[in-house]
């Protein structure tokens, strides 16, 4: 059958660069900035994503279906096989300046704009300049690599005018179950360190513990010591929710759970039999226990007001 769509402009798209087991190739859109029609009261009505597939190789990770409308697979093309947006200032700025002044715009709700394709093509960086020379949008953007603080000026000068925060995903402070869960994402310090310095640099920053896995990272002293951390690095939000795993996601994960932690196996299987989202007292003792937490830490509210691990978000457009 021959490729159409978007798969097929995966399939022609020229190789920009490789290194070890990863391929960047360009990819063309129609558009940078694509309208979210999510059912749910999202505060955020636009999103943008300037990559597809994600080198972090977070076990979890829930975009990883999205490389399957490109004829490649959830698993190592993912991580492999990374697209970058084909580049016009241009027509993002036309975009930019079509979107109604106040309505909410989310930077990074499926890959990560800050991952290392990021060094190499700066289209986060190109965005956020043209966004500094906008106003009055409201611009929220998460992360969880520390290269998010090359741009804290940027940022700051974004917010000049306009309203733009920063959420750093933190999910540990363990160094070796962050490298488990999140192999090629930045150590969970130097997360840590990036948010003292977009605080520093005048950014409102927000941290997210999402997702939360039973028996991995869900214990309250887990919880409490990223929250702690990050109110002590100037953090004025904290959000964390369980995790959940459709299809393309739990095909990887479960193949991680039982190279390394078989004897975690039988729980999930039991409580993901009904689906890809966790219902019943797990989910909702875990709001109990994040709400505690951050009333303990001094945390106003968990900003951000959005979270990228929502059932309903759609994460691209072609």
């Amino acid at each position: 059958m021959p490729l159409v769509g978007i798969a097929k402009l995966a399939a022609e798209s020229p190789v920009l660069d490789a290194k070890s087991r990863v391929e960047y190739r360009e990819l063309d859109s129609r558009r940078w900035i694509t309208r979210c029609e999510s059912q749910r009261r999202l505060p955020f009505t636009w999103t943008i994503n300037p990559y597809r597939g994600c080198e972090f190789a977070c076990r979890y990770c829930f975009a990883r279906y999205t490389h399957e409308f490109m004829e490649l697979s959830p698993g190592d093309d993912f991580e492999t096989q990374i697209f970058a947006k084909k580049w016009s200032a241009s027509a993002f700025a036309t975009e930019l300046r079509r979107i109604p002044s106040g309505d909410g715009i989310a930077i990074g709700t499926a890959t990560d704009p800050y991952q290392p394709a990021e060094r190499r093509y700066g289209l986060t960086q190109k965005m956020l300049e043209i966004a500094a020379g906008d106003y009055g949008h409201r611009i929220s953007l998460i992360t969880k690599s520390d290269l998010v603080a090359r741009d804290a000026e940027l940022i700051a000068q974004v917010n000049r005018r306009n309203r733009m925060e920063v959420s750093v995903t933190i999910t540990t402070m363990d160094r070796d179950l962050a490298r488990l869960l999140e192999p090629k994402a930045p150590r969970p310090d130097l997360r840590m360190a990036a948010v003292r310095s977009l605080v520093e640099a005048g950014v409102t920053v927000g941290v997210t513990a999402s997702p939360l896995l039973p028996g991995l990272n869900d214990s309250p002293e887990s919880i409490d010591a990223i929250a702690r951390l990050s109110r002590a690095a100037g953090a004025t939000g904290f959000h964390a929710g369980a995790v959940f795993l459709k299809p393309a996601s739990a095909g990887v994960f479960f193949e991680f759970l039982e190279r390394v932690y078989p004897e975690l196996v039988p729980r999930y299987r039991h409580l993901f039999a009904d689906g890809a989202f966790l219902r019943g007292e797990y989910p909702e003792m875990l709001k109990r226990r994040v709400a505690e937490i951050r009333a303990r830490h001094g945390f106003a509210s968990a900003t951000p007001s959005w979270t990228p691990y929502s059932p309903q978000l759609p994460l691209f457009a072609a």
